[in-house]
């Protein structure tokens, strides 16, 4: 079976089978080897890992994939290209195809399955479901050895940034707190089938063994970082007295800011892990 990653042999595959790209599945195939050995040589695959892809689509980084790793299991939602991936990976014994959404699939079960066997998840993930699939591997604490993912660039930078900044978020926060973001290279949209409107990244998360910060309750955290970015023009002691679902009032935010060493008309943008986890920490005690 010929390699997949260049336009040419991509557009004879899809013709020949006729397929139609859904739009609701975001799906936009890689038609270059350079990033795609890019990918590879980031993930750093050897023939001890399992490999947990997610969307495959025809295979491309399938096959290069399964080069690389032991094992690879690619979870691919469309039915429709499961006869594709059936050809292009027919040369390669060490691949499981299964079709299902990966928001459904028991991940921790297939590590579990894999015993000291390291899983590794290496993916270009569709635009529409990018946070709440890393979202769910990281709050499902699965223990994955890294996560090495091509996303639209704005989300990779998102990721990777710092407080003060206009991209930094609850997803920055989200993904400091699980693993460390290293962005690895620049995808301009060229390089994909259909071509997407916006260029993308390739970024590898590397999960911490211990969080950095120690938090008394995580799923808290993330409420009080949720409800501090909600509306990002308002003080934070606004945004959490507001928030329905924390429990808080202004005077305990503001109280709770001041031991801190905190003004008041602080912004949530500008505070960092470590003050985050500290604040939901306070506020638990004065909460409970």
């Amino acid at each position: 079976m010929a390699t997949l990653g260049n336009r040419k042999n991509t557009a004879d595959i899809i013709e020949r089978h006729r397929f139609d790209f859904r739009k609701k599945f975001g799906q936009n195939f890689l038609i270059d080897n350079n990033i795609l050995e890019k990918i590879i040589e980031a993930a750093q695959i050897t023939k001890d890992d399992c490999v947990l892809e997610i969307g495959p689509g025809i295979g491309t980084l399938t096959q290069r994939l399964a080069e690389e790793a032991g094992e690879v299991i690619a979870v691919e939602i469309d039915k429709n290209l499961i006869p594709i991936l059936n050809e292009t990976l027919a040369d390669y014994d060490n691949v499981t195809i299964i079709n299902d959404d990966i928001l459904k699939v028991d991940i921790n079960k297939i590590v579990e399955e894999r015993g000291e066997r390291p899983v590794k998840v290496v993916a270009n993930l569709p635009y529409y479901i990018t946070t709440p699939i890393i979202m769910t591997l990281f709050e499902k604490h699965v223990p994955l050895h890294s996560v090495t993912i091509m996303v639209q660039k704005e989300v990779a930078d998102r990721m990777k940034v710092g407080p003060g900044t206009k991209d930094y978020g609850a997803l920055s926060l989200a993904v400091q707190y699980y693993a460390k973001p290293e962005i690895v290279t620049k995808v301009p949209a060229a390089c994909f089938m259909p071509r997407p409107n916006v260029d993308s990244a390739v970024i590898r998360l590397t999960r911490y063994e211990d969080t950095p910060v120690k938090a008394d309750d995580e799923a808290w955290l993330f409420a009080v970082i949720r409800a501090s970015f909600n509306q990002r023009r308002k003080t934070l002691a606004n945004g959490l007295a507001n928030a329905g679902n924390l429990s808080i009032n202004r005077q305990q935010v503001e109280e709770t800011l001041a031991e801190m060493g905190l003004p008041t008309s602080v912004r949530g943008e500008t505070l960092t892990l470590e003050q985050f986890s500290e604040l939901a920490n306070r506020l638990l005690k004065k909460r409970t």
